[in-house]
């Protein structure tokens, strides 16, 4: 059976009162830092593989199903925002298609063929990198796709919650972060779900650092998109070029378009 399968370590549950649910719910949560704490050279290997695949006009890729597919999703579609990297650099594929993301199409996660057909509508190629995400690391979505990713030499990965999976066996960098049987037997929307969380952070946090997109530990690639980060990224200008006219430095910042392009003209001048 596998680990995230295995019954909960808490019984009883329906008779429990809302304190005790919570207090060992956070028990539980409590695990998951863990858990990845003992896979970390195994995620370093890969963050380091997807670094040389982007550096070397690459893409990186996530495709998943259920709750994994989505949280890598919704971690992927910030970074054009957050980092200013070019949309397409790295990509979320999910069972189903990412446009039915709030549709769950659990039944997806069964289709062999989709996967590797969306990688190659994206131009597959060795240049890239192919990561798989799968709790069970069996979703046949995933190995499927993986498998195919291997017959024709594309770097693969993988970030999966059972020791000795099938998924694992097909990557290239596999990670299997293993946080034990769920609070609800099963629900992988919870540790697993958290612990993938976690490593997406952990993973395009430290990529786009790698990249040259963080200086000192600011956003200075961030898009101009709301009065919010407008103000954050002028307050960002003003520190690291020692203005102290706000007004001048948003106008440079409109001007250029982000505090690094607005901090190259200044050095420039």
């Amino acid at each position: 059976m596998k680990i995230t399968e295995q019954p909960s370590n808490h019984n009883h549950l329906e008779k429990k009162s809302v304190e005790e649910i919570t207090a060992l719910i956070n028990q539980e949560d409590k695990t998951v830092p863990l858990a990845i704490e003992k896979a970390l050279p195994e995620i370093n290997g890969l963050i380091k593989a997807i670094v040389g695949k982007l550096k070397g006009e690459g893409r990186m890729f996530y495709i998943g199903a259920g709750s994994g597919g989505r949280l890598s999703v919704l971690d992927v579609i910030e970074l054009p925002t957050t980092y200013g990297i070019e949309k397409g650099k790295v990509v979320a594929l999910l069972a189903g298609g990412v446009e039915h993301l709030i549709e769950a199409l659990e039944e997806k996660e069964d289709d062999e063929r989709e996967g590797w057909e969306a990688l190659q509508h994206q131009n597959i190629s060795t240049k890239d990198i192919v990561i798989g995400i799968s709790a069970s690391g069996t979703t046949p979505y995933v190995l499927a796709a993986l498998k195919k990713c291997r017959e024709h030499n594309i770097t693969t990965g993988c970030i999966v919650s059972n020791p000795g999976s099938a998924i694992a066996a097909q990557a290239d960098f596999p990670v299997e972060v293993i946080t034990g049987p769920e609070f609800i037997t099963g629900s992988t929307r919870m540790k697993c779900g958290t612990a993938q969380k976690m490593i997406f952070d952990m993973i395009s946090t430290t990529v786009m650092i790698q990249m040259g997109r963080v200086a000192d530990n600011r956003m200075v690639h961030v898009k101009l998109i709301n009065n919010k980060i407008t103000d954050r990224a002028v307050h960002m200008l003003l520190d690291f070029a020692g203005l102290d006219d706000y007004e001048k430095a948003r106008a440079l910042l409109l001007k250029y378009g982000s505090v690094d392009a607005a901090l190259q003209q200044l050095k420039k001048s």
